[in-house]
């Protein structure tokens, strides 16, 4: 989910359910399941449900022009009303029902804040409520929102959506040259450049800042430019991060500039620091064997573009004003709104359909662009960190009309669950599927990372027996993921990899072949190990499964 965001594509996010592993950072993960477009855009993530969209190059960015047309409202105000009454009753269900502690909603309607609402506790254990000032992680909603802001940035001549990444960011590069030199803003936030589904990702869990992370995407294998989607939270910040240079300032400071102090979202931030030290503040919860329990997430600064933001519902309100009124807030002209309808152009497929009869689901820039069942524009992003955070965001701009659902657990699917529950009581008088019974199993089936192939809980029978220790002992390097070393402790091997020395007790297999618990916003479970070892008794390079995804999980003895 947009891992960082909301998912894992198969979409950290939500493209092919055990595809790969990636955070839950707002991947569109059920997308292209409903006819009403996809659920969720990232969540480990924060994605759609298949990576690989339909073959079909595509310009480097749709043309800006006018919104597409659409049909006039068909809601009216007593029927949004009547959904706006069953929505409190229905969060406080599907907190007892799913056991995430705690949750805040806030709907827009006809440029106005028609409600807002916490529920439940900001921490378990702890008294202190949810109300419309918590403070929570976004993860992978931080998208849409991004490219707000970007849409600012273009609006004032900074940059512009088809500029090529490099003219602002000379030292970028990707496996391609000519990818390098062509691959633009929009290509980057439209998930199109060709990088693997979640490239990037699993540096972060072991420890890299985001100038070594897109520094080394050059080292990942590109899928046909612009012929193919893949969810990516690195190439998205890249683009991001571009942008920025291109004024002059952080990232974390343009997002400031042009978007919260104009419109006055205060405890809005794309610093996690600044959520750290929030007074008001849901901590991060996640769902054990034992029960739920509060968690940590990873510090998502190195993608923040993509999965840190943190804020409330009642500062997001005003930014879903601010989408609903093209770009005006209170009045005022806020950001350009032909930069901003860019963002909402379909840019490439993100999942085709499935069947003849099927439909086909839609990534703009930073948001998922589809078309539901009355024919109305639906923009839609979820965000979803496994270490205890679910976000999503819906905007029907025809209706004018919008929701936030935030909590503070992993993803359950009820964050989606609340917002369609909400927009079908509105349409129809009543819930017409039961979503946080589908959604319940979708979302979290969506956002797990891939199993192995390989039940490496106990040795086959008859396994070989390992070599001595000393045979495994040693310094070994990926140019990619960097140096691995494998000491003796206790008896027993460790591994320890990545700037933040991630220490991995071995368990011995079968053989050369060992396994370790994974852990992190993009754990799996047990993952091989497998040493090659050569005619001098000595381990010559070691491959780890769970770093494997793209082929560089392979390192060498230095």
């Amino acid at each position: 989910m947009d891992r960082h965001g909301t998912a894992r594509q198969t979409a950290r996010g939500p493209g092919g359910v055990g595809a790969r592993p990636g955070p839950r950072v707002g991947a569109p993960v059920v997308a292209g399941l409903l006819l009403s477009g996809p659920l969720l855009a990232g969540c480990t993530s924060a994605a759609a449900t298949d990576p690989e969209a339909a073959p079909t190059p595509g310009p480097s960015s749709a043309p800006a022009t006018a919104p597409p047309v659409q049909p006039p409202p068909q809601l009216t105000e007593q029927q949004v009303n009547a959904a706006v009454g069953r929505i409190d009753g229905y969060v406080q269900d599907g907190l007892a029902r799913t056991g995430v502690p705690g949750a805040a909603i806030a709907i827009v309607y006809q440029d106005k804040v028609i409600h807002a609402k916490g529920f439940g506790v900001r921490e378990l254990g702890k008294p202190d409520q949810v109300d419309p000032g918590t403070v929570f992680q976004l993860a992978s909603v931080s998208k849409p929102i991004s490219s707000t802001v970007v849409a600012g940035a273009v609006g004032q001549k900074v940059a512009n959506w088809d500029d090529p990444v490099t003219a602002h960011d000379p030292g970028f590069a990707l496996a391609d040259p000519y990818v390098s030199s062509h691959v633009t803003i929009a290509d980057l936030f439209s998930h199109r450049s060709g990088l693997p589904d979640h490239a990037g990702d699993l540096l972060e869990d072991l420890g890299y800042q985001r100038d070594y992370i897109i520094q080394h995407l050059r080292d990942q294998p590109l899928s046909p430019f612009r012929a193919s989607y893949a969810y990516t939270n690195y190439g998205l910040t890249e683009a991001a991060v571009a942008v920025a240079k291109a004024k002059g300032v952080a990232w974390e400071d343009l997002a400031a500039d042009v978007l919260y102090k104009p419109l006055g979202m205060d405890s809005t931030s794309s610093r996690r620091s600044d959520y750290d030290k929030a007074a008001d503040r849901a901590a991060a919860h996640v769902r054990t064997d034992g029960g739920w329990q509060v968690s940590t997430t990873e510090d998502a600064d190195s993608q923040s573009p993509a999965g840190g933001v943190s804020s409330t519902v009642q500062d997001l309100a005003r930014w879903m004003r601010l989408q609903l009124a093209d770009g005006k807030f209170e009045g005022r002209s806020v950001i350009d709104p032909t930069a901003l309808n860019e963002t909402r152009t379909p840019h490439y497929v993100s999942s085709p359909p499935r069947a003849a009869a099927a439909t086909a689901s839609f990534y703009g820039l930073g948001w998922n662009v589809n078309t539901d069942a009355e024919g109305r524009l639906r923009l839609n992003h979820s965000g979803g960190f496994e270490l205890g955070a679910a976000t999503t965001v819906t905007l029907l701009p025809s209706e004018q009309l919008g929701i936030v659902v935030l909590t503070n657990g992993q993803p359950t699917g009820l964050p989606e669950a609340v917002a369609e529950e909400f927009f079908d009581v509105a349409q129809h008088g009543r819930e017409t599927v039961d979503w946080l019974g589908f959604l319940g199993k979708v979302v979290p089936a969506a956002v797990a990372g891939p199993v192995s192939k390989t039940d490496y809980s106990k040795p086959p029978a008859g396994a070989a027996p390992a070599k001595p220790n000393s045979a495994y002992t040693g310094t070994y390097a990926s140019g990619y993921f960097g140096p691995l070393t494998v000491t003796e402790q206790g008896g027993g091997l460790v591994m320890t990899v990545g700037p933040a020395e991630l220490q991995y007790p071995l368990q011995h297999f079968d053989g050369d072949e060992f396994s370790f618990l994974s852990k992190g916003e993009n754990a799996v479970g047990r993952s091989g190990v497998t040493f090659t070892v050569g005619a001098d008794g000595r381990a010559g390079k070691v491959v780890v499964e769970q770093l494997d995804i793209d082929g560089l999980g392979t390192f060498t003895r230095t």
